[in-house]
């Protein structure tokens, strides 16, 4: 238990911790929950009660009066559900209380909470001091441990001489293991019993709790039946779709649009609007809380992107673009902007002449900067503020050239239904990353926008909020949860949707307590706030929340879904009776034909029917059931169960018993996934039974013929003989089989195992004696025994089935095609380095000097180590260990150099770069042992650089990093003393004609561009050569021409000195000229100084979260 405790009256401002042992509720985090407690004047700490001490049940339960809403708010049940309640305890006998005292429960959120007061015991220094302990208990006596219940409450000791009680304030989330929390010092236990302060009377104490709790998780709350909705699972981190859904569902308009979208041909694992369609239809009819996982299954999510939190502003917009896209040539077609399209007008104005740019912008949501904003009103304000063009950043207004001007928006359109994204999450420079602004910002319940407008309307832009998208914790993580107007008509009704839990709440909890900012009482930062906000215009408001019925739900909608349900229904009933089913797996004779392989069928190509029996159902019933699916009569089948022989193969075998009323699973010995080989009389038998079998005299033998010059197995047949039959009297069966001449000589192969296959020598003798180990399902191969085996690559059976077992399905893909799905080949794993290079290139059509390969990393799926092309091993010993049924895989890359040449060279990727500043990665392939100068001697031999034709024709090395130059690199540096790393970019480029050479009184100054801030560097950098003292109007002519750009854009580039970090801006009325020193390193280990172009750089948006993906609907 964990509880706080008040300092000590000596030491007012102190902490005190007794015995704390804080640990994280199991489940979602939800970053407001902190514990920290105080009240106005004294900061509380968590510490628990005495444990193992008597408790003393007393006291009486007064319900809290429940505070009057608004005229427009619904009225809140007083029952076991309410959201608060004020209950007291009276201790008796105070003065010589020795155990713990608790209350009798009083019900919130359907759960008990009680009072619990004590005597506590503590030593200050050297000597013992008692306080009073006021403790709140939830759920006490459960012994579930899945529950918890986030709640705040006022504890309260009642002055019973009228004066000022003492008042103390918790919030905390409470679960199995903090189910208490509370002061393990109150009040000293002097003060309590000070006459003077009147806490006491007639040995007495009232202690009070005033309890305010959100609808718990984990333990049984019907939302259906107290709220009338439902809620929606989470799958992990899912809270900020869940949240978005709901807040979807309840813009009627819209979810009677999502319905009439045509759905009935498409695919329902990959349907999006289905799966929509599937969610709307399930909470407005279900009585639990609904699944989502068909939805993130139709977006193309894997379960991983389930645990990914995402920015739920960004999902609305990607959710609605994927909506509207898919509702084009239907009859909901436009709903989308109907709904929620709204329309301004950006402008730039000319302050000095008659010019003005105009251009209409269509908006879906407008997002608020709440920065220093006090409501919603201000960040409108600030949305339509003009910007005034001047100075250095005049308008460019064509012919007219730079003028001064004014550049804004106005509205000319707000829609029906308003999204406004409040810019909670903001960059911070100084962390160079994005925090979350948790400053107090009101939005009101009514919202009038027709100050905003550029012309009015013809109806106000009157608005009355729907619903609060609230965020709760930082960028590093939080949880979402919706308020929401949940009524048709003007008399309001709010719900809170917390993912699976909905709960009726008040119009101050869903507004007023998420406007964000400081909480006094509690001194705590709060950071449960609102994100995002839902208006509908009043003069919309019945065309977008009309009521929906059944009739709105298309009836192939309704048929589709409720079809959905039933066999989902029947697949839980036959997981659920599971237990008391086995599955027969059938193979018939036809599987056997075509296959080239050891045993009798391919198990990844073989058509197995299955039938789903009751294992307690007896043989003559399956027999039947068997007989009635193939078409014939019971006794014109046989079943032949498949067993796993100890050396590898998987052969028929005959069946124990047959005693027609035993029951099948007996039969199967318990096999639960019973494959058989279902034996039918053939067709030009049609009503004659099967032959009979002696299982104690008879074989089941299964014969293929082998043909040499097609190098092909041919599965002809079965037959069942006598055991002491001898082998040449199959002879002529064979060649009927293979209709051969009655006199053509045959050899007789044994197929005992992979990779052994035996000639029969001996046809006269029996076989029993013949064959090894004689017994059903053993496989006789034959062949032509008359042939010249000198023509054919694999003469006889025996070499047919040993190149088998060697061969291999390789799969070859180009490392550098991402999801490169490449080709097949069908090799020897005895083929050698130049054995697999020679069939791959064949394939590709290419030298095979010209490819290297690399091994698979098989747990990765990705290419490892590149194979060395003297590697002498085989191909068995290249592929790694695949999975079952993973094919092999190798991967492989085209080079413009021989492999034996690359292995003796080092791979450099570096950037070229040409005279206009254009850049072009590049793969050079130098010796290892290489200087500099001889890479760029390489790369000039190498014909990929485009050298200038005027030019030097010389090249230099430059050492990059986030796009400034560190350095030129010098030409007897060799190559594998570079410190390459994943920052570092190495770059080639031709050097000017006017660098060629520097004089003593001219230095190389590196350029880099910049947007006000320094990390914020871009673009490719550049050298330039100043001469000192030339002045700063020379400099940025030499600059405008490297960059060769107009005046009008070097006008907007301000011009500054870098140096450890810092810019120091220079300007034409500076009279500025070059210094040698203003360039020159004061640290020897320190960067040079630089000169940086600080211009607009236009930047990607920065992600919420620092874990965040784009969010991606794939389908």
């Amino acid at each position: 238990m964990n509880h706080l405790s008040s300092p000590e009256p000596e030491n007012p401002h102190s902490e005190a911790v007794e015995d704390m042992e804080t640990q994280d509720a199991p489940i979602e985090a939800r970053p407001d929950e902190a514990p920290p407690v105080t009240d106005s004047q004294q900061t509380e700490v968590a510490s628990p009660p005495g444990e193992g001490e008597d408790i003393v049940l007393n006291g009486d339960i007064q319900p809290g009066d429940i505070q009057e809403e608004e005229e427009d708010d619904d009225t809140l049940v007083d029952d076991d559900s309410r959201s608060e309640a004020t209950f007291r305890h009276v201790v008796n006998n105070i003065s010589s209380l020795k155990d713990t005292s608790l209350s009798q429960s009083c019900t919130v959120r359907n759960l008990p909470w009680k009072i619990m007061a004590m005597l506590r015991n503590t030593q200050s220094g050297d000597r013992p001091t008692k306080s009073l302990g006021f403790f709140l208990q939830c759920n006490g006596e459960s012994e579930t441990q899945s529950w918890s219940c986030q709640a705040t409450a006022e504890l309260r000791l009642i002055n019973q001489s009228g004066g000022q009680d003492h008042v103390k304030k918790i919030i905390h989330l409470f679960y199995f293991k903090e189910n208490d929390w509370g002061f393990s010092h109150f009040l000293s236990w002097n003060e309590l019993l000070d006459d003077e302060k009147g806490y006491v009377k007639d040995d007495s104490i009232i202690l009070e709790a005033h309890v305010t709790a959100d609808a718990p998780h984990g333990v049984s709350w019907d939302s259906k039946k107290l709220t009338g909705h439902v809620g929606l699972k989470n799958q992990g981190a899912t809270c900020y779709m869940n949240s978005l859904l709901q807040c979807l569902f309840f813009t009627n308009k819209l979810r009677k649009a999502v319905y009439l979208m045509p759905t009935e041909n498409d695919d329902s694992g990959r349907s999006v609007p289905l799966a929509l369609q599937r969610v709307f239809y399930e909470l407005q009819h279900s009585d639990k809380p609904v699944s989502t996982k068909k939805l993130t299954k139709s977006f193309g999510w894997e379960t991983l992107d389930s645990f990914m939190q995402h920015d739920v502003q960004e999902f609305c917009r990607v959710l609605l673009d994927n909506i509207e896209s898919k509702m084009k040539s239907t009859c909901v077609e436009g709903i989308i902007p109907k709904v929620f399209e709204g329309k301004m007008i950006s402008y730039i104005k000319c302050k000095h002449i008659n010019y003005e740019s105009i251009r209409s912008e269509p908006f879906y949501d407008v997002q608020l900067n709440i920065k220093g904003k006090k409501n919603v009103y201000e960040s409108f304000k600030d949305y339509i503020a003009t910007e005034k063009l001047e100075g250095e950043n005049k308008y460019d207004a064509g012919d007219n050239g730079l003028q001064e001007a004014a550049k804004g928006v106005i509205f000319t359109k707000f829609p029906p239904l308003l999204h406004l994204q409040l810019m909670r999450f903001q960059y911070d420079p100084h962390t160079d990353s994005n925090v979350k602004i948790n400053d107090r910002y009101e939005f009101p319940y009514k919202l009038n926008l027709d100050p905003f407008l550029k012309d009015p309307e013809d109806t106000p832009a009157d608005y009355t909020l729907h619903s609060v998208l609230v965020h709760s914790g930082d960028n590093h993580g939080g949880h979402y949860v919706g308020f929401i107007n949940t009524s048709t008509d003007s008399k309001a009704q709010w719900c809170k949707f917390d993912d699976d839990v909905v709960s009726r709440c008040t119009r101050k909890e869903a507004i007023d307590n998420n406007f964000g900012g400081h909480d006094e009482e509690l001194m705590v930062r709060n950071c449960t706030n609102a994100y995002m906000l839902v208006y509908i215009r009043d003069s919309c408001r019945p065309d977008m929340l009309s009521p929906i019925n059944e009739n709105n739900i298309p009836e192939t909608l309704k048929k589709t879904l409720l079809e959905e349900k039933r066999l989902e229904a029947q697949r839980r009933k036959e997981r659920s009776e599971a237990h008391l089913y086995m599955t027969m797996q059938v193979i018939t004779e036809d599987d056997f034909f075509g296959y080239q392989g050891n045993d009798l069928y391919d198990l990844d190509r073989v058509h197995i029917k299955d039938f789903r029996v009751l294992k307690k159902a007896r043989y003559a019933e399956v027999m039947k059931i068997l007989a009635q699916s193939f078409g014939c009569q019971v006794d014109q089948i046989r079943i032949w169960p498949f067993s796993q022989r100890t050396n590898q193969t998987c052969r028929p075998t005959a069946i124990e018993m047959e005693d027609p009323n035993k029951a099948i699973a007996e039969v199967a010995d318990g096999d639960t996934n019973w494959k058989i080989f279902l034996e039918m009389q053939e067709s030009e038998n049609p009503n004659t039974p099967l032959n009979s079998f002696d299982k104690e005299t008879d074989v089941l033998l299964f014969l293929k013929y082998y043909d040499p010059a097609i190098k092909q197995i041919a599965y002809v047949g079965h037959v069942y003989v006598p055991i002491r039959t001898k082998i040449q009297d199959l002879l002529p069966l064979m060649r009927k089989k293979a209709g051969f001449p009655e006199k053509v000589p045959l050899s007789l192969y044994e197929e005992v195992k992979p990779n052994l296959t035996e000639k029969i020598e001996e046809l006269s003798m029996q076989l029993d004696k013949g064959l090894e180990e004689l017994m059903d399902g053993d496989i006789i191969v034959f062949q032509r025994d008359d042939l010249d085996f000198e023509q054919y690559e694999l003469p006889t059976a025996k070499d047919f089935f040993r190149n088998l077992f060697y061969r291999v399905d390789v799969t070859f893909c180009d490392k550098n095609i991402p999801g490169d799905r490449g080709f097949t080949l069908v090799l020897s794993q005895k083929m050698n380095y130049n054995q697999v290079a020679k069939a791959v290139a064949q394939h590709l059509g290419m030298d095979p000097m010209h490819l290297q390969f690399f091994r698979s990393q098989g747990h990765k799926d990705s290419p490892g180590n590149p194979l060395r092309c003297t590697f002498e091993g085989t191909l068995r010993e290249l592929l790694s260990p695949a999975r079952p049924r993973q094919s092999k895989k190798l991967y492989y890359q085209k080079l413009n150099i021989k492999i034996d040449e690359l292995e003796i060279k080092k791979q450099f990727k570096c950037v070229w770069v040409n005279g206009k500043l254009k850049e072009e990665d590049i793969v050079l392939y130098p010796n290892r042992t290489d200087t500099v100068q001889q890479l760029l001697d390489t790369a000039t031999a190498s014909r990929k650089l485009q050298l200038s034709e005027r030019g030097t024709g010389k090249l230099r090395l430059l050492d990059l990093t986030s796009n400034k130059i560190l350095s030129q690199i010098p030409g007897d540096m060799y190559i594998d003393s570079l410190n390459s790393s994943t920052t570092k970019t190495f770059r080639i480029e031709e050097v000017p004609v006017d660098q060629l050479s520097v004089g003593a009184d001219e230095i190389m100054v590196p350029v880099a561009h910049f947007q006000k801030d320094l990390y914020n560097t871009f673009g490719t950098p550049f050298y330039v050569k100043l001469k000192i003292d030339e002045s700063f109007a020379d400099v940025k002519e030499k600059v405008k021409e490297q960059l060769d750009i107009s005046e009008k854009e070097m006008e907007k580039i301000k011009f500054a000195i870098v140096a450890m970090g810092r810019q120091k801006y220079i300007t034409e009325e500076d009279n500025y000229h070059v210094k040698l020193g203003h360039f020159q390193s004061q640290m020897p280990t320190a960067q040079p100084p630089w000169l940086g172009l600080d211009h607009i750089n236009k930047n990607k948006r920065t992600r919420i979260y620092s874990y965040e993906k784009p969010v991606k609907i794939l389908n």
